[in-house]
């Protein structure tokens, strides 16, 4: 059976396609044929060229990688799918997809899964079951629209703990087009043991963090170096929450002579001064920690457990290392007032942080399976919209307690004022 994979960001230039990288590598080793079609900024795309591509290519299912920012784009083309061959089956995975309700399958239409588990193992099991005709409604790691017009939520499946487990979504295939990328992304580990309220990956990995080997992390990034490529996005979510690990790597890369740069995150907790000094003899260029908030209250709120003198110390060891900083921002939190929300415009002048990239601040996005979408009454945020659809989250629709519209409006503005480069954020 054929599988296409589509990832599709219309807003930003195209990027390294990894996620759904990961669970096409995982099918081929399951002996399905898999292509990826990677729509971004630019990227030379028609309907009619859609149509073409799955007449000649015949897929049996169709899998999109989902975000709040473009489900509207993957229902319109699910739904062109469908009305060009209805037999397609089709999935939708990612950080929309996890923890968005069964009943959104309905005003979906032509959406047929909802991947629930690690993206690998998740559509492994619906193509399994499309490919032999297993019952829906027993597969695990998805809920499912049936012929019956319920919706089915299958079993819980445990993932891989050692992450080498999964193939490599570079070594030894084509997957990924590196011929209009000038970055690859990796990742070294999944998941995040912390809790911060605003976030849905620790709820999404249970909080555990499973790692790569070192000599996998090294074998990848000597690959793709062959292909001519130079930059390198580490978007593990703490990259280095096990030192002694991360200290190996820039060990390794030092050792082999690589002359990459590489752009990571971290907690302003996970550092110190050896292991900068490593990072930047070894290519780190750009370290992005996660500030939030520079308000003592309203980051205690987010449950980071981390402090502004943490923070502050940090920026002041990579700066002094010749590492850039971006700091993560958010405004609209929980609790957050509008003279705290200025308090974190001042910290970033405070400290030398510039206005930029990733430091450009934007609204809290509230997403489906944070602390905050379960419980937005608690924390104070009360949506503009009673009736979204289920496949939409609150996202950005919202005033707090003691921020209106206008309030979260007159914020933006003042960031954007003190932009340096247009509000270009990289990570969103």
């Amino acid at each position: 059976m054929n599988i296409l994979l589509i990832e599709i960001n219309p807003f930003i230039p195209p990027s390294t396609p990894i996620s759904i990288a990961y669970i096409a590598a995982f099918l081929r080793w399951h002996g399905f044929h898999v292509n990826i079609m990677n729509i971004g900024e630019n990227t030379p795309f028609s309907l009619h060229l859609l149509s073409s591509y799955i007449c000649d290519f015949k897929p049996g299912l169709v899998g999109f990688s989902t975000y709040q920012r473009n489900i509207l784009s993957v229902i319109g083309l699910a739904n062109y799918i469908k009305s060009s061959d209805p037999k397609i089956k089709i999935a939708i995975g990612g950080p929309q997809a996890t923890f968005m309700p069964s009943s959104a399958l309905q005003p979906m239409g032509s959406i047929d899964y909802i991947c629930r588990e690690e993206g690998e193992t998740a559509l492994l099991n619906i193509a399994l079951a499309i490919r032999d005709g297993i019952d829906n409604t027993v597969i695990s790691g998805s809920s499912c629209k049936c012929e019956d017009g319920l919706f089915y939520d299958g079993p819980s499946v445990e993932a891989y703990s050692d992450l080498d487990r999964y193939p490599s979504p570079y070594l030894h295939n084509d997957l990924i087009d590196f011929s209009n990328l000038e970055e690859a992304i990796l990742f070294t580990s999944r998941g995040c043991p912390y809790g911060c309220v605003f976030c849905y990956t620790p709820n999404a990995f249970k909080r555990k963090v499973r790692f790569h080997s070192i000599e996998r992390v090294i074998e990848e990034i000597e690959w793709i170096y062959r292909k001519g490529i130079k930059k390198f996005w580490f978007a593990d979510p703490s990259f280095s929450i096990n030192i002694d690990r991360i200290d190996r790597l820039m060990e390794e890369v030092l050792r082999k002579n690589l002359k990459i740069h590489i752009w990571l995150e971290t907690r302003a907790d996970l550092v110190n001064n050896e292991l900068v000094k490593k990072m930047k003899a070894a290519g780190v260029y750009l370290v992005a920690y996660g500030l939030e908030s520079a308000s003592k209250k309203v980051l205690e709120g987010l449950k980071k457990n981390i402090s502004l003198n943490d923070m502050r110390r940090a920026i002041k060891l990579t700066q002094k290392n010749g590492i850039d900083v971006e700091l993560f921002t958010q405004y609209g939190l929980p609790h957050e007032n509008f003279g705290d929300a200025m308090k974190t415009l001042q910290f970033l002048k405070d400290n030398d942080v510039k206005i930029r990239g990733n430091s450009n601040s934007q609204q809290m996005q509230v997403y489906f399976g944070t602390d905050v979408f379960n419980s937005c009454q608690e924390y104070g945020v009360r949506p503009l919209e009673r009736d979204m659809p289920a496949y939409m989250s609150i996202g950005r629709q919202y005033e707090t307690e003691y921020l209106s519209s206008d309030d979260l409006k007159k914020i933006r503005l003042i960031w954007e004022k003190e932009s340096l480069d247009g509000v270009k954020r990289k990570v969103s």
